[in-house]
């Protein structure tokens, strides 16, 4: 590995860290970044893979109340509601995820003109939904109903479309059904526990025989870099949307959009 894939190595990891959880679209900031800065991995793995160090800093930081959780499932009837919403809300991704795997991969991935566009597209609606969403009807992330737990993981599916964002699809669907926006945002966070587990689970086989050894290497950096850079923004996430909303992140989302239709068109 040269100094210079390292480096390129640790800024997507942390742009992936920085993005993951926020509705700003990490894959589409991966991307754009590796369009950019001349980075190619084999299948796209790379940016898939270093998000199980995202998915490992949100077990870290909730692993006291997951293990209380699924520790009281056997005789709680509400921890295992708690679970079966989250599972409920996963199967989606799972059909189309497994059905529209390569199309994804080989058709949308490659397309940094439809990612700008979306960037600019999902800004509009969170700036939108952030100012007209309903009264919140429900506060708490651990008890939403199964049918809306089921609509929000349909609306997760959109996430599929780089530049989309799966937090940023979960949230305006969770705000849109009456979710506050800490519940919209905790919610997110738990969905994306076996959303992103399970797309690197079958990304990593479907791209097993693209690996090598400087492929591994590139990730190992990334995987740390988006690990320790994810901690620090779920822990400060959900004070601040609970005090600021999301408007912030929809101007970033049309900004960041912006320019890199400016830079693509004179590219």
């Amino acid at each position: 590995m040269t100094e210079h894939t390292l480096l390129v190595s640790l800024v997507l990891g942390l742009i992936e860290g920085l993005t993951e959880f926020i509705p700003v679209s990490s894959t589409g900031h991966l991307l754009l970044a590796g369009h950019f800065l001349g980075f190619e991995s084999a299948g796209k793995t790379f940016e898939v893979v270093i998000q199980l160090g995202a998915v490992l800093a949100i077990l870290t930081v909730y692993s006291a109340k997951l293990v209380g959780v699924f520790t009281a499932a056997p005789h709680d009837p509400a921890a295992r509601r708690f679970i079966l919403s989250v599972l409920v809300a996963f199967l989606p991704a799972v059909v189309v995820g497994v059905l529209a795997h390569d199309f994804i991969k080989t058709v949308l991935f490659e397309t940094p003109k439809l990612i700008a566009v979306m960037l600019i597209l999902g800004g509009l609606v969170l700036l939108v939904i952030d100012r007209i969403a309903p009264a919140p009807r429900h506060d708490d992330a651990m008890r939403l109903p199964l049918g809306i737990a089921f609509a929000i993981g349909v609306i997760q599916c959109l996430a599929m479309i780089p530049g989309v964002s799966r937090s940023g699809a979960t949230i305006v669907g969770a705000l849109s059904l009456g979710a506050s926006r800490r519940a919209a945002a905790e919610f997110s966070f738990f969905l994306s526990m076996p959303t992103m587990a399970g797309a690197f689970a079958y990304d990593l086989y479907k791209s097993r025989h693209m690996l090598d050894a400087g492929a591994v290497n590139e990730i190992i950096v990334g995987f740390i870099a988006a690990f320790v850079a994810a901690v620090l923004v779920v822990r400060w996430l959900l004070g601040y949307v609970s005090r600021n909303g999301f408007a912030v992140f929809g101007w970033w989302r049309i900004i960041v959009g912006s320019v890199a239709l400016v830079a693509l068109s004179v590219a």
